[in-house]
């Protein structure tokens, strides 16, 4: 049997969008071989690709379109043409423009396909039509406000950058889940001497890769930057002629810090005024710290303040000025690499719509002038907050809705139409890093199985039946992919030709740091102090919280980053049980011993886990470790049940980890 190698890119939820290949004997992928000359990944590929082969060739795949028979998550369907379902589909929604309008109409999707053009194409199919627009600020929205209200465009470390300082603070970040291929870094940072701080409320999976641990209770990380900057400067370590120079407002937030004493934040975080000391006098000191920052402690209703604390602490040494200081985890990336524009197509639309905003799905659904749902690329009855309130609205017999899927999830379960989808090897596209500086393309590797179809071509066919003329919706994936190449930015056009052509090829290309101490903002400073704001001087404001006495977070797993790994088996069974972490003194009150099955419970649900007793999480919280399908639960619901779809105090984001909750046994 002859085989041919080929490129591919990882097209998850995940910074770095890891280059690989695959083998395939032009009809399936046979395996899945690591990029070891891959600028970002070098030859690391987390568990969950390693097989990506077993996903992609899965008996479970559907491969027909489908039509529901039966009743709304009861699983009852009939095969069906792609003729049929896609007249059905555009049939209902001539209907219900006719007699509603067109935003009786929503769309849900969000990163089941990291890609641009798959991702976004979406976006201009519905802007034509002038349905619902839909606010997509699921992840790290917050974390990127606040990291703006500071620096503006101005870009944060990129990964490979670390290997440079001297002290690592990993704060709010589970680095094996999420950030795999700086883990050779930190080890080897550990090994030659420099300390590994870790700052999270739950310290489980990262602790031995650490020096110190100094746990924090949820939603105050705030209190803790703040308290920090007021020992930088009453030990001098400020650098005060930097932050003059360089920043907006200094001497002004100067003058409040005086409140923010370690023994304030003591009664805040619950860390001891005495560590936060130490902790800070440890940072004034390092030449080259990095605060490796995660999205954890920004999904909270105080989430971009504390981010914005967190990044006016990175600036206070003076420290960016320093090969590998800093802070990593925001915005390495200072300008454009793609232009969205000629993808998501915002010119289509002629008037403003309805805005739906993903977290808050359930409610929009609920309301009854919501008469068709299309869902592609995420798994909303599973992946967003306030999940019985969502699944009240897919449980409408009244409301039209398609989902474009490659498994029965628990959101296809309710669709009246079902559309088999592609995965990435499937289809040909273009891949920006969130978390490097890198750029990437992947042509099409193999052909569909079965009937299966990308988004880009299932779109251009409802375009087609719906009798959208515009040349965007004619074009074919390849045509669209040579287009948007051959219309680049600034930054692209500044590529060597060998480069361009690796990447209309397909291939990644290194794109270069940016200068992390021009400061791109409107003033050209950084802005401590920033009059845009409603909350112009940056100050400590609480969370969101709640009545009951536990603080629930959700917190990744290195199986089961997302949803969209719960189909395989394989990773499902090694992820076990669903669990909840508490600590000792909260189990020991409550009679609760490891492994018990106990309830957890507030004012929106009940859920079901297994008891983790542990040292290794701050008093007075609870963290619900990975994500599970329905029936992978215990009582058929999974932690996003126990989330209010309140948002975050700037950018609309969500706020996931910002509720309170108690515990029983079951």
């Amino acid at each position: 049997m002859s085989t041919e190698i080929k490129r591919a890119v990882c097209p998850y939820d995940c910074p770095t969008t890891c280059g690989f290949f695959v083998e395939t004997d032009g009809n399936k992928i046979i395996k899945t071989i690591p990029d070891k000359n891959h600028p970002a990944s070098q030859g690391i590929l987390c568990r969950k690709m390693r097989k990506y082969e077993d996903s992609v060739n899965s008996d479970k795949r559907i491969l027909k379109p489908l039509i529901r028979t039966g009743k709304k998550s009861g699983g009852e369907f009939r095969e069906a043409s792609w003729d049929e379902a896609v007249k059905l589909i555009s049939g209902r929604w001539k209907e219900i423009i006719d007699e509603n309008g067109p935003e009786a109409i929503a769309y849900c999707n969000y990163s089941g396909v990291m890609s641009d053009i798959q991702r976004n194409c979406g976006e201009a199919f519905f802007n034509y039509m002038g349905a619902c627009s839909l606010v997509k600020t699921l992840c790290s929205t917050a974390k990127g406000v606040g990291y703006s209200n500071v620096v503006g465009k101005t870009s944060s470390l990129d990964p490979r950058e670390i290997k440079d300082s001297d002290l690592y603070i990993i704060w709010g970040s589970n680095m094996m889940a999420t950030s795999i291929q700086s883990m050779p870094d930190i080890i080897n940072a550990k090994r030659d001497g420099k300390k590994i701080i870790l700052v999270e409320p739950y310290a489980e999976s990262m602790k031995q890769y650490c020096d110190e641990i100094i746990l924090i209770k949820p939603g105050t990380d705030g209190a803790l930057a703040l308290a920090m900057m007021n020992v930088l400067v009453k030990h001098g370590f400020a650098d005060e002629e930097f932050l003059r120079e360089n920043a907006d407002g200094y001497e002004e937030f100067k003058e409040t810090l005086s409140e923010y004493s370690p023994e304030w934040a003591e009664g805040i975080t619950g860390i001891p005024a005495k560590t936060i000391e130490n902790f800070a006098a440890e940072y004034g000191r390092a030449k080259a710290p990095a605060i490796i920052l995660g999205s954890g402690n920004s999904r909270y209703g105080n989430g971009a303040m504390t981010v914005r604390l967190i990044t006016i602490l990175s600036l206070f040494t003076g420290v960016w000025m320093n090969k590998g200081g800093g802070i990593c985890g925001c915005a390495p990336i200072d300008t454009s690499y793609v232009n969205l524009k000629l993808i998501n197509r915002t010119d289509f639309r002629q008037k403003p719509a309805k805005r739906i905003n993903i977290n808050q799905l359930g409610t929009a659904i609920k309301d009854k002038e919501i008469k068709s749902l299309y869902v592609y690329g995420g798994n909303p009855a599973n992946s967003v907050s306030n999940i019985k309130a969502v699944l009240e609205g897919l449980e409408r017999e009244d409301i039209f809705t398609v989902v474009h899927e490659r498994f029965m999830t628990d959101t296809a379960k309710y669709a009246d139409v079902i559309l088999p989808a592609t995965f990435s090897v499937e289809q040909t596209d273009i891949y920006r890093s969130y978390g490097y500086c890198t750029l990437q393309t992947a042509r099409k590797a193999v052909e569909p199985p079965g009937e299966c179809k990308s988004n880009w071509d299932t779109f251009c066919l409802l375009a087609k039946e719906m009798g959208y003329e515009d040349e965007y919706f004619t074009r074919t994936e390849d045509e669209m992919f040579e287009f948007v190449l051959n219309n680049p930015t600034k930054a692209v056009e500044k590529l060597s030709y060998r480069e361009r052509q690796e990447l209309f090829n397909g291939g990644s290309v290194n794109m270069p740091f940016s200068d992390h101490t021009v400061w791109k903002t409107d003033s050209g400073k950084i802005k401590i102090v920033n009059e845009k704001l409603a909350e112009s001087m940056p100050r400590y404001i609480e969370s969101h919280g709640g009545e009951y006495p536990i603080k629930l977070i959700s917190v990744p797993d290195v199986h089961t980053l997302n949803t969209v790994f719960t189909n395989n088996p394989n990773l499902s069974n090694k992820r076990g049980t669903m669990r909840l972490a508490i600590h000792s003194k909260d189990a020991e009150a409550r009679g609760i011993k490891n492994k018990d099955r106990i309830i957890c419970f507030n004012d929106l649900a009940e859920v079901e886990f297994e008891a983790f007793v542990t040292e290794n999480i701050a008093k007075g919280t609870a963290a619900a470790v990975g994500t599970f399908r329905s029936e992978q639960t215990l009582n058929g619901l999974g932690v996003n049940a126990l989330h209010h779809d309140r948002l975050s105090d700037m950018g609309e984001a969500t706020t996931m980890n910002d509720n309170t909750v108690d515990i029983r046994l079951a």
